[in-house]
């Protein structure tokens, strides 16, 4: 008996573990392509909504204008969007991104309306800036306030400063043409501020995805606890990541003013929710469950051309705000998704 028990049980040397079968299954489904829609759905759907207003809008939408529109209306957006990346991979909120911008589109232009010159004028303006995103930073790091709260209060002392600057009007004089060739000449039959917002967008890559300080960035934000027992100075980290998005939004402040060629008091802040949008839908997208700037641009133009899609159909003007609310509310709940699941 004892015997047959072992003869029974023993197994043979070609017969293949428990669970092999099984294993192998899994990894043969694992290594089922999927076409990328974990990363790339953005992509997919942004052509998606391309062949719609193709087929619905064609004479409208489809036309070399209708794709320069979008392609230099949004690099404001992406712009801001790109310096928002920045404090978020470090875990830290700036809410007062869009008031920087703002503040930045009235000191620039009250400078030029005063004759300052342009080089003086526009080198102050994103100075003033990075002052800005100190303040934000000493905040934050050394009075232990929460982001959230300190630039949510940063935001509304910036629009009473522009309200100050501007007297509460346009200004509409003293821009140079030199100023505003900065804003709105062409290049390769694009406008300027697309080229300027490539550029910002390829720094920005290269920083957060090929360097160190990226790496800092992220692993502070992904756990400030770990990355400072690993000797991480995070409150460094912090400081950084708020005066580097208050310094691109200055800039971006100063490519709107050249665009425009006018400062209105309440500029910024309709920009705010569009820029973080695009941020939280674009870390769904490439590198999944993080901020990332190919995700955000990718989630910049696929909003910009549903939008303008839907307005060259006929659709009332509160389509803007309506489709970028949605998005953000689908984006955070797929990017919560996209965290549990990695």
């Amino acid at each position: 008996m004892t015997t047959q028990s072992h003869e029974g049980t023993a197994a043979s040397p070609h017969t293949p573990p428990p669970g092999a079968e099984g294993g192998a299954a899994g990894r043969t489904s694992r290594r089922r392509p999927n076409l990328g829609l974990d990363r790339f759905s953005g992509l997919y759907v942004w052509i998606a909504v391309i062949a719609l207003f193709a087929l619905w809008i064609p004479d409208t939408f489809m036309t070399q204008g209708n794709f320069r529109i979008i392609a230099g209306d949004q690099a404001i957006t992406a712009m801001l969007a790109i310096g928002l990346i920045v404090p978020l991979a470090a875990g830290v909120f700036d809410l007062s991104i869009a008031g920087i911008m703002g503040f930045s589109v009235a000191m620039v232009s009250y400078q030029l309306s005063q004759g300052i010159g342009t080089p003086i004028a526009v080198v102050t303006t994103v100075l003033c800036g990075a002052l800005i995103g100190a303040v934000n930073g000493f905040v934050v790091v050394k009075l232990k306030v929460d982001s959230f709260i300190a630039t949510l209060g940063m935001s509304s002392i910036l629009l009473a400063g522009t309200y100050w600057v501007t007297d509460g009007k346009q200004i509409t004089e003293g821009f140079t043409d030199g100023f505003l060739d900065l804003g709105s000449k062409p290049f390769l039959g694009l406008p300027l501020p697309f080229f300027y917002m490539i550029g910002v967008a390829a720094v920005m890559y290269v920083v957060l995805e090929k360097t160190p300080l990226g790496r800092y960035f992220y692993a502070t934000g992904g756990n400030r606890q770990a990355a400072r027992l690993a000797g991480l100075r995070v409150e460094r980290i912090m400081f950084g990541a708020l005066m580097t998005s208050a310094t691109i939004a200055a800039f971006t402040g100063v490519v709107l003013a050249a665009k425009l060629g006018t400062a209105a008091p309440d500029i910024g802040p309709s920009y705010l929710l569009p820029a973080f949008s695009a941020v939280f839908l674009g870390s769904t997208q490439i590198r999944a469950g993080r901020v990332n700037v190919l995700g955000t641009l990718i989630a910049i133009y696929l909003l910009a051309t549903g939008v303008k899609g839907l307005q060259l159909a006929g659709a009332p003007s509160f389509v803007n705000d309506l489709f970028n609310g949605l998005a953000l509310i689908v984006a955070v709940a797929l990017a919560a998704r996209t965290a549990r699941r990695t």
